[in-house]
């Protein structure tokens, strides 16, 4: 027998990350989903190309005092404050839940020294089940005076390297976007040896309350995901795929197959959906589907010629 070859009627839907073969390009955020186990009730999770966790610190951390969502113009503004059960709790209590899925599972971890990120490297490369790492670059560094690893090229370049040698796991670097240039940000990561960047984390903001005089949120300051910065992360996106060779994973705004579409023709290989997760927990699923009907509609039999076709 022949081997089948994709056609316009059944497009080949799958992409590269690394050392992973995703059966498409579509990926639930750490954070908006939860362990996944959540949202088990509202899809099949093994249609997503891939499942990222809930970041995953050495050791348990209570996160940030409420308020800390806050619904703003076209987004939301979230100070959760990395809240997780540390390492241990997840891996005796959530990560079996995995064992049951076929989609692939990327563990998002951080760490405030270079030392705590080393070693949750280390300790996930020993553990079955697990397809890679996205290592969450944009925590300050409590060595160097609070500095944020992700806005230092240098301090990033050197973190990525450590880690690099930690592990043989898919690495892929969650880059931050408030940095001057971002381009400089991902060649550090593709330089210190990473397998993919996604991009781009949250935006610092912030909302005041006119009537109590006060904040909205309880840590004052939060982060910005939503629409309203899907502009400025599609231009993140292609600024990057002019200075990286390695696979970018685009988010920031994807709502729809359309949102997702634009990442893809400005150079992404595969995206994320995070906030609107929150708005429809369908999203993930339909935008796989509205991703399909594109292809079908515009006789493009391989996903992989669509990326980075812009201009």
């Amino acid at each position: 027998m022949g081997i089948t070859m994709p056609s316009i009627r059944n497009p080949d839907l799958s992409v590269t990350i690394g050392k992973i073969k995703l059966r498409n390009p579509v990926i639930v955020s750490s954070g908006t989903f939860g362990f996944g186990e959540e949202f088990e009730d509202f899809f099949d999770l093994n249609h997503l190309g891939a499942i990222i966790s809930k970041g995953i610190s050495l050791k348990p951390m209570k996160g940030n005092p409420p308020p800390r969502i806050f619904e703003t113009e076209g987004g939301i503004i979230n100070s959760i404050g990395l809240q997780n059960p540390g390492f241990q709790e997840f891996i005796k209590n959530k990560l079996p839940y995995y064992k049951d899925l076929k989609t692939h599972l990327i563990i998002n971890f951080f760490g405030n020294t270079q030392k705590e990120y080393i070693e949750l490297a280390r300790r996930f490369d020993r553990i079955p089940g697990i397809s890679g790492l996205e290592m969450n670059i944009s925590c300050p560094n409590i060595k160097r005076g609070g500095i944020v690893f992700g806005t230092n090229p240098h301090m990033a370049y050197r973190l990525v390297q450590a880690v690099r040698k930690a592990t043989t796991l898919t690495l892929i670097v969650k880059l931050s976007p408030n940095v001057t240039d971002i381009a400089l940000m991902a060649k550090s990561a593709e330089d210190g040896g990473a397998d993919a960047v996604s991009l781009v984390n949250t935006f610092r903001a912030m909302a005041v309350n006119i009537y109590t005089q006060k904040p909205e949120l309880g840590n004052v300051i939060g982060g910005l995901s939503g629409p309203a910065i899907k502009p400025i992360a599609l231009r993140m996106v292609w600024e990057v795929s002019q200075a990286v060779h390695i696979p970018i994973i685009g988010m920031g705004g994807i709502m729809n197959a359309e949102d997702a579409i634009e990442f893809i023709l400005v150079g992404a290989s595969a995206i994320q959906i995070g906030t609107a997760n929150l708005i429809d927990p369908k999203t993930g699923i339909k935008v796989i589907h509205g991703i399909r009907k594109y292809l079908i509609r515009n006789k493009i039999g391989c996903i992989q010629k669509l990326i980075g076709t812009f201009g």
